[in-house]
């Protein structure tokens, strides 16, 4: 699963740097096409000034034609969208932002599958291990919780390949199976509770560097305007509210996860429990 998930970051992340740079490469053409434009009106409006007295009616007909129907604005594409240009006015501070927000949603991705495969209807399994215990077939009660996945059939298993060494083995085989199924479905969680913390921290750190920066940028400025200070501030706060964005649906998700990881402990108890009982009455 987590090769498979690799490349995700990888894509994003080269995605992200290709919008990036094309901005930039778009913003360079349209100051190009902006410069040849201004040339163009400049030598327009020579011809116009040297021919005025050979036909003024023409050039005054085309320049109203011109100013009714101005040329429609060209499509803008990806890397002129508004999430990028929000990205690049966020400043450094957004790319480890997005390396969080990517790592967080892979993680979340692999989880859910995980989860989503260890379930398992625990009623109807413990009544065919039970049914065939008690008709004495001990190896076909280890048979279906073997071909059972999910980490409660792994729990069974391991207790009952322990049955023929008494309650007290399989008691002691069951504890060592449910502390290694308990990492399996825990892992990756201190992942998802280091982003959430994270997050917000690195937002607030970029915030303080950019209003550092509009500060400074408003002292080296000769008269102070209120759409200086207004958009130095914006774009400094631009990283605590990614930070949050970020922080907010993965702490979410860790505590759904958390829950679900709790309901599969109950179950494990109780199934352990049960099959703890009915080996005993057994050999009773």
């Amino acid at each position: 699963m987590r090769r498979v998930l690799i490349p995700v970051p990888v894509a994003l992340l080269v995605l992200v740097l290709a919008g990036s740079l094309s901005l930039v490469h778009g913003q360079e053409a349209g100051t190009m096409e902006r410069a040849a434009a201004m040339a163009e009106n400049a030598l327009t409006d020579s011809a116009v000034v040297d021919t005025s007295a050979i036909d003024t009616t023409a050039v005054d007909t085309m320049a109203a034609v011109i100013e009714e129907e101005p040329p429609p604005p060209p499509p803008r594409g990806f890397a002129q969208s508004g999430l990028v240009e929000f990205f690049n006015k966020g400043g450094k501070f957004m790319w480890g932002l997005l390396a969080l927000s990517i790592v967080g949603v892979a993680v979340i991705i692999e989880r859910a599958i995980t989860l989503q495969k260890a379930k398992a209807d625990v009623r109807s399994l413990m009544e065919r291990v039970v049914g065939a215990l008690k008709k004495g077939k001990l190896e076909d009660a280890i048979e279906i919780c073997a071909d059972t996945r999910g980490p409660i059939p792994q729990i069974l298993h391991a207790g009952l390949r322990q049955a023929k060494k008494g309650t007290v083995a399989v008691e002691k085989a069951i504890e060592t199976a449910g502390i290694i199924e308990m990492s399996f479905l825990e892992r990756g969680l201190i992942i998802l509770a280091t982003v959430a913390n994270v997050a917000p921290l690195l937002g607030f750190l970029g915030t303080v560097s950019g209003m550092i920066a509009a500060f400074e940028a408003i002292a080296q400025a000769e008269q102070v305007s209120a759409k200086l200070v207004a958009s130095g501030i914006s774009e400094a706060l631009i990283t605590t509210m990614t930070g949050l964005t970020i922080a907010i649906p993965v702490q979410i998700a860790h505590n759904l996860f958390v829950q679900r990881i709790d309901r599969f402990v109950v179950e494990m108890e109780d199934s352990a429990a049960e099959l703890v009982d009915t080996l005993a009455t057994l050999e009773a």
